[in-house]
């Protein structure tokens, strides 16, 4: 379980976060939702030890891991695997090799175990076919399942997606969003997506927090989403122009 516990950050005079608390279960599929700059980034960069509060305390698995060194962070990385708006492969790797890379790096496996376990990885986001392929030769739907692949490759308990289906075509988006649900039904893992994405957030999400100005507007399912009668609520879920949010 990961617990925000009363997080505050400011850059600057700018406060983003105005004391957030929420927890997420395991294997659940959780979206954190809200305008640009509303702080859903901020808030699971925190986690990984990218950020540091201000104040308030983050909690995972029983330990509290926001004043951690960077050395105690290596830990709770191998535990939380980041996939970032953009898939962040080396395009003068195949992707058998991007994903084989940690597992040579951070497990010591030898190449060819290395490889062996890569191309399982990438049989589990339906990439396998395409091992031998760079990255510029694929599509940026079929890049991010690889990104995917390689988070995957020290057996996470957690992802964190960041927009996963940004600046994706409507089928690609929709086969990362059956990949998300996939992990936690078939593998347990617990999966948190920053998203705007609102097709993905009512179709594949357990629960959703909104964060608005700084603080929780709204913790709930989706069907607790769509009835909500907060104008900021209807607004954001509606995508109207006009409304409280400026």
């Amino acid at each position: 379980m990961i617990s925000f516990r009363n997080l505050k950050k400011s850059f600057g005079p700018k406060e983003i976060l105005r004391g957030v608390s929420f927890d997420v279960g395991d294997a659940e599929v959780f979206f954190i939702i809200g305008q640009s700059g509303a702080g859903k980034s901020v808030m699971i960069k925190h986690l990984v030890g990218l950020l540091a509060p201000d104040e308030g305390e983050i909690w995972l698995d029983g330990e509290e891991v926001s004043r951690f060194s960077e050395e105690q962070m290596y830990g709770v990385r191998k535990k939380c695997a980041m996939v970032f708006q953009h898939a962040t492969l080396f395009d003068s790797m195949t992707c058998i090799d991007n994903v084989a890379l940690p597992l040579r790096k951070h497990r010591g496996l030898a190449p060819a175990d290395a490889r062996a376990e890569a191309l399982k990885r990438l049989t589990q986001v339906q990439m396998h076919a395409f091992s031998e392929r760079f990255p510029t030769e694929l599509g940026d739907g079929m890049r991010k399942r690889v990104a995917i692949a390689r988070a995957l490759t020290l057996d996470p308990s957690y992802v964190l997606f960041d927009e996963p289906t940004t600046s994706l075509d409507p089928v690609s988006a929709r086969r990362i969003d059956k990949l998300i649900r996939e992990l936690s039904d078939s593998l347990g893992v617990t999966s948190i997506v920053v998203s705007h994405d609102l097709r993905s957030i009512f179709t594949i999400a357990d629960r959703i927090v909104m964060l608005y100005e700084g603080e929780v507007r709204l913790l709930g399912t989706p069907a607790e989403f769509r009835a909500s009668t907060d104008p900021v609520i209807e607004q954001f879920i509606q995508g109207r122009a006009r409304g409280p949010i400026d």
